[in-house]
C-alpha cells in the first residue's frame, strides 16, 4: 500500500466506534440505537475491534499482535484513553474478548500468513481488517481473503490523475489513507457498502453489516489540533471504547473537501560531542558551528521538538539519523528510545531513516535490512526512509532489469506494504549544453538567473560512503526504478536549495512528480510561507517538509498552514 493522502470522509455508525488504521480495521460490536457520529480519520492500516454490550463499560482491551508493523502507536493510544491492554496467545482469548483489535500494519500476504499459520484466521472469521475480508488481493497475489465479502481488492490505477481532489464534496474534517491497493465496490458487495471515496476511481471507504463495520484508516495517527482542541483519531478510538463517552465538548463543524497538502516537520538528529543526543540543521550538509570550537549545531531535543511539533499541527514527523545507524544500527538505542518516547504523545505518522541497510556486527552476527525496519517499526515508525540501500538497489535493477527480492527496498515493501517506504534522493544540478551530450533525462531550467539553460540531475548520494560519493545515476531515472522496486513515497531533496531559504527546487520537483505516480514529498529551500504555496500551486508534490526554518522558529507550522488556508489550498486543521 503506498499512496499517502490527507483526505476528507464522514460516516455514520452504530453505537459509539469507527476504525481505521495504515491498512483497514474492522469493527464488531452489538448493535445498539443507531447514532450520526461524525469522524474523521488520517490513515489505512488493517485493524478489527470486536465488543460486546455487556461489558462495554470495562477497561480492557484484547489486542492480537502479530508482527505487522507500528503496533506501539497503537497500544500509545489505547493507554492514552485510559485502557489496559490484553494480549492475544491462543486463538480461544480471540473468542472470549469483549473488544478486540487487531491492527494489521502491512502487506495483505504477509498479514493472511501469519493468521494462517498461527491458527488465528479461523478464529478471527469476520474480526480482521477490511481488506482482508474480502475474497482476495491482487497486492503479492493473487492471495486469497477470508471470503466473507464479494469482491477483489486492486491496486489503484496511477493514470486516472489521482493526485487532485480525491474527496471532494464529501466530508468535513480530514482522514489520513496511505494504501495504494484498495478494496472495489460491485454489485456483490454493494449490501456490505457504506461509503466510498473517489482517487482515480471509486473505493470503499467503509463497511457495514449488521454488527460488523470496518473503515481504510486509523484513528492512532489521526490526531492534531492546529485550530480546534478536537482531536479527531483519538475520538474515534474513545466512541468505540468508552460508547458511553460523551466528550468534554463537540466539536467544531469541518470544513475538509478535498485531498490535503501535508506539511512534515523534519529532525536531523545526531549526538554532539558530549554525546548527547541532539536535533541539527546543516548549511549544505555541514552541521557544524563556524565557530572556534566548531561545535555540532544543537536545535533542541528530539522528542520533545517532536511533541510541539505535534501540538502545532505538523501533519507528519521525520526522523534522520545522520550519523547513527552506521556500523551498527540496532546498537543505536537513544535513537530507538526517541522513537518509543515520541510515539507516546505524537499521534501523527512518524518516519526514520538512517543506515537501513543489511550489515554484520563486530561478533559476525548478520542482520539483514528486514530486521532493522522491524525494530524500528516495534519501537513507533510508521514508515522506513531508505537513502544510499535504494541507489544500489535501483543502480543494479537499471543494469540488470531484474528485481531479486533481495534489496532493502523490496523485502520492507513485500512484508510491511508500499507505504511503509520512503525513497529519499538528494541530487545536484549538472548543467550541459545540449540534451544530446547526456543519456539521461534533461529539462530547460525555469529559475530567472538559470533561464533556459540545460540540466539534469545527478544523485550525489549523501548517505552513499558518508556522502563522499556521487552516483552515475539521475534522480528521474532513480525516482522510476524505485518506484518499481516498491517505494511508496519519494522524498525529494534538492542540494542546491539546501539551506538557501529561496524556494524548493520547483524544476526537479515537477521532473519527478510527473515521472511517478506515488506521492512526492518536497524538501530543501524553505525559507517562507510563500514557497509553501508556490510548490503547491506550481507542482504536483503531496507534501512539503522543512526542518531548520522551524527548529529557529523562523516560519511556525501554524503560519505556513494558515498561509495555505488563504491561498485556498486544502490542509489539516
Amino acid at each position: 500500500m503506498e499512496g499517502v493522502a490527507f483526505a476528507s470522509f464522514t460516516s455514520f455508525a452504530t453505537k459509539s466506534l469507527l476504525f481505521s488504521s495504515l491498512s483497514p480495521y474492522s469493527i464488531i460490536t452489538h448493535r445498539q440505537k443507531s447514532q450520526k457520529n461524525t469522524l474523521k480519520t488520517i490513515s489505512p492500516r488493517n485493524l478489527v475491534i470486536r465488543a460486546s454490550s455487556a461489558s462495554s463499560s470495562g477497561s480492557v482491551v484484547t489486542l492480537l499482535d502479530y508482527g505487522a508493523g507500528n503496533v506501539r502507536s497503537l497500544r500509545n493510544a489505547i493507554r492514552y484513553l485510559g485502557f489496559e491492554i490484553e494480549d492475544v496467545r491462543t486463538p480461544k482469548d480471540i473468542l472470549n474478548a469483549d473488544r478486540l483489535i487487531i491492527p494489521g500494519v502491512g502487506a495483505f500476504a504477509s498479514a493472511m500468513d501469519v493468521l494462517v499459520k498461527t491458527g488465528m484466521d479461523e478464529a478471527l472469521c469476520i474480526c480482521l481488517g477490511l481488506q482482508l475480508l474480502f475474497e482476495y488481493s491482487e497486492e503479492n497475489g493473487p492471495v486469497k481473503g477470508l471470503g466473507l465479502i464479494p469482491g477483489v481488492v486492486g491496486r489503484f490505477n496511477s493514470s486516472n490523475g489521482f493526485r487532485t481532489e480525491i474527496l471532494d464534496e464529501i466530508g468535513d474534517r480530514h482522514v489520513y489513507f496511505v494504501h495504494s491497493y484498495r478494496a472495489i465496490p460491485s454489485d456483490d458487495n454493494k449490501e456490505w457498502v457504506s461509503s466510498t471515496c473517489n482517487y482515480g476511481d471509486d473505493f470503499i471507504a467503509s463497511i457495514r453489516k449488521g454488527n460488523v463495520h470496518g473503515v481504510q484508516f486509523h484513528p492512532e495517527k489521526s490526531g492534531g489540533k492546529i485550530f480546534c482542541a478536537f482531536n479527531v483519531g483519538l475520538s474515534v478510538l474513545r466512541r468505540f471504547l468508552h460508547p458511553n463517552s460523551q466528550g468534554t465538548k463537540s466539536p467544531t463543524q469541518g470544513e475538509a473537501s478535498k485531498l490535503a497538502k501535508r506539511v512534515i516537520a523534519c529532525l536531523d538528529v545526531r549526538t554532539n560531542d558530549k554525546g548527547d543526543l541532539v536535533v541539527t540543521k546543516g548549511d549544505q550538509y555541514d552541521v557544524r558551528e563556524q565557530t572556534k570550537e566548531n561545535e555540532v549545531r544543537n536545535l533542541g531535543k528530539p522528542v520533545e521538538l517532536s511533541g510541539q511539533y505535534y501540538k502545532d499541527g505538523a501533519d507528519e514527523v521525520s526522523f534522520l539519523s545522520i550519523t547513527g545507524f552506521r556500523d551498527f544500527p540496532l546498537g543505536d538505542l537513544p535513537m530507538l528510545q526517541v522513537l518509543r518516547h515520541a510515539s507516546q504523545n505524537v499521534f501523527v505518522p512518524l518516519t526514520v531513516g538512517g543506515g537501513i541497510r543489511d550489515f554484520t556486527d563486530s561478533n559476525g552476527r548478520y542482520y539483514s535490512s528486514l530486521e532493522v525496519a522491524s525494530e524500528y517499526f516495534r519501537s513507533g515508525a510508521d514508515k522506513i526512509s531508505i537513502g544510499s540501500d535504494a541507489v544500489y538497489a535501483a543502480e543494479e535493477y537499471l543494469k540488470t532489469k531484474v528485481k531479486t527480492g533481495k534489496s532493502s527496498l523490496e523485502q520492507i515493501s513485500r512484508d510491511y506494504g508500499n507505504q511503509a517506504v520512503v525513497v529519499s534522493i538528494d541530487p545536484r544540478r549538472v548543467y550541459v549544453k545540449s540534451p544530446n551530450d547526456v543519456k539521461l533525462k534533461t529539462i530547460q531550467v525555469t529559475k530567472p538567473e538559470y533561464l533556459k539553460q540545460v540540466c539534469w540531475y545527478k544523485e550525489e548520494g549523501k548517505r552513499v560512503n558518508g556522502g563522499q560519493e556521487g552516483r552515475p545515476i539521475g534522480a528521474y531515472e532513480l525516482a522510476k526504478a524505485v518506484e518499481e522496486l516498491g517505494a511508496g513515497e519519494i522524498l525529494l531533496n534538492c542540494i542546491d536549495c539546501d539551506g538557501q531559504g529561496k524556494g524548493f527546487d520547483i524544476d526537479l520537483i515537477n521532473l519527478i512528480s510527473d515521472a511517478v505516480s506515488v506521492p512526492v514529498i518536497a524538501s530543501s529551500g524553505a525559507g517562507a510561507v510563500k514557497h509553501f504555496s508556490e510548490v503547491f500551486t506550481k507542482t504536483n508534490a503531496s507534501a512539503a517538509l522543512a526542518a531548520g526554518i522551524f527548529h529557529r522558529k523562523e516560519v511556525p507550522i501554524q503560519s505556513v498552514k494558515g498561509h495555505l488556508l488563504k491561498e485556498g489550498i486544502e490542509v489539516r486543521i
